[in-house]
């Protein structure tokens, strides 16, 4: 039994990633499109990294919510948004038809490889980053709802978001995330 408790431990993949106030690892990755998008594009801007799955229920629940729309739409022009699938299975038709059905005006870019999550941690999705300048500003959960049950719900990216456009110290840097893992190959 030990053996085999030790096994499992030994086989789950350990995620170093990125964390708050280091540089943001660069990427090139497509969009839904085929087009490329690189982050270093947006060195001077302010960028929200979304991990995604369609499949996922925790998505889905913020997709029927149409939280990351709203908030999206809220930021718009001030801030960059992009959503990353690093679900080994996804492809390029995949990503296209989740943006239209969430009805995104933002970017959704394939990392099958899993390269991109890996080098952020991404661990959930949602799983989100908030990039400032080329420093991860903020890394963790969408809110402090995970279950979905709350009236008041804290949205940690809109209060990072805020904090940042204002010039203030983001008072909650790093969020435990929730959701489905992240499916690596």
């Amino acid at each position: 039994m030990r053996l085999m408790i030790i096994g499992l431990w030994l086989s789950v993949p350990v995620l170093a990633g990125v964390k708050v106030g280091e540089k943001a690892p660069d990427f090139s990755l497509n969009d839904e499109n085929g087009q490329p998008v690189q982050l270093s594009d947006y060195a001077d801007k302010i960028v929200v990294l979304e991990w995604t799955n369609p499949e996922c229920p925790f998505v889905k629940r913020h997709l029927k919510a149409q939280t990351m729309k709203k908030l999206s739409d809220k930021y718009k022009g001030k801030v960059v948004w992009l959503a990353i699938n690093s679900t080994h299975f996804a492809s390029q038709s995949d990503n296209l038809a989740y943006k239209q059905i969430s009805d995104a005006s933002y970017a959704v870019l394939q990392d099958q490889d899993g390269t991109v999550g890996r080098a952020y941690a991404a661990r959930t999705t949602p799983h989100m980053f908030v990039v400032n300048q080329g420093i991860v500003a903020y890394a963790g959960a969408i809110d402090d709802n995970p279950n979905g049950d709350k009236t008041e719900v804290v949205n940690y990216v809109d209060q990072a978001l805020d904090a940042l456009l204002k010039g203030e110290a983001i008072k909650v840097s790093s969020t435990k995330p929730y959701g489905c893992s992240v499916k690596y190959k």
